[in-house]
């Protein structure tokens, strides 16, 4: 497995989180149509909008995030 210097961990953190998330949210967003469409495809474009519109999201949220848990736990 590829090692990334530590320098990148934030975007790294932030693409496997934002990916998993947008996986389980298209899963439960299609389930009520499972027998209508073709499944994987169905949920594989849901997953791949998501996750493009979620990557700078996260990317830019989770500094503030930090910031403001550091604040309200300290």
């Amino acid at each position: 497995m590829p090692k990334f210097p530590k320098r990148y961990g934030h975007f790294l953190f932030g693409v496997i989180q934002s990916g998993l998330t947008c996986a389980v949210a298209a899963g439960i967003a299609i389930a009520p149509r499972w027998h209508e469409v073709p499944l994987f495809a169905f949920w594989f474009r849901s997953w791949l909008i998501a996750w493009v519109v979620m990557v700078p999201v996260v990317l830019l949220a989770a500094p503030v995030i930090r910031r403001v848990t550091i604040k309200l736990t300290n």
